[in-house]
């Protein structure tokens, strides 16, 4: 099981969609406060669909929280300020991917703690490209991992 980690959302769409994108692929989901919404959101809720029962879900008070538990993981951390591709590492069951808040991503002081893990989806090279949404990323980053562990514990359905 993989673990992704929300730290500050801010739109409750986003991670609504990443939520269910969690639920059916067996991934726990870790949501880092302050949270830019309630957890009782209605776009939360309809992002997710009826998927909730199936979500694995961990909250923490802050990044501090959260890193004292699981700092000692394999913590990969999205960026687009890495050096680094995201499948450009060997994943393994039980690591841990972190996404930033989609205003900012994440903190400085944090990405240089784990820079040797810091990775980044290749996209187009122009200022005014910021960044992919937040849920896209989430889900280019895990199907790659989920490929790497050939997708382990998941149905697959049959070529035609």
């Amino acid at each position: 099981m993989f673990n992704i980690v929300l730290v500050e959302p801010e739109i409750p769409a986003n991670t609504g969609n990443i939520a269910r994108t969690c639920a059916l692929t067996n991934c726990k989901l870790h949501l880092v406060k302050p949270l830019g919404f309630s957890v009782d959101d209605k776009h939360l809720k309809r992002a997710g669909l009826d998927y909730w029962h199936l979500l694995d879900i961990n909250y923490y008070e802050n990044i501090e929280e959260f890193l004292t538990k699981h700092g000692d993981k394999r913590l990969f951390l999205a960026t687009t300020k890495a050096q680094k591709i995201y499948s450009d590492f060997h994943y393994q069951d039980g690591d841990f991917f972190l996404f930033g808040k989609e205003t900012a991503g994440l903190p400085q002081w944090l990405r240089e703690r784990y820079n040797d893990t810091c990775i980044t989806i290749p996209m187009l090279d122009n200022p005014d490209a910021r960044s992919l949404n937040l849920s896209n990323s989430v889900a280019i980053i895990l199907y790659e991992a989920l490929r790497q562990v050939d997708f382990s514990g998941l149905k697959s359905f049959p070529h035609f």
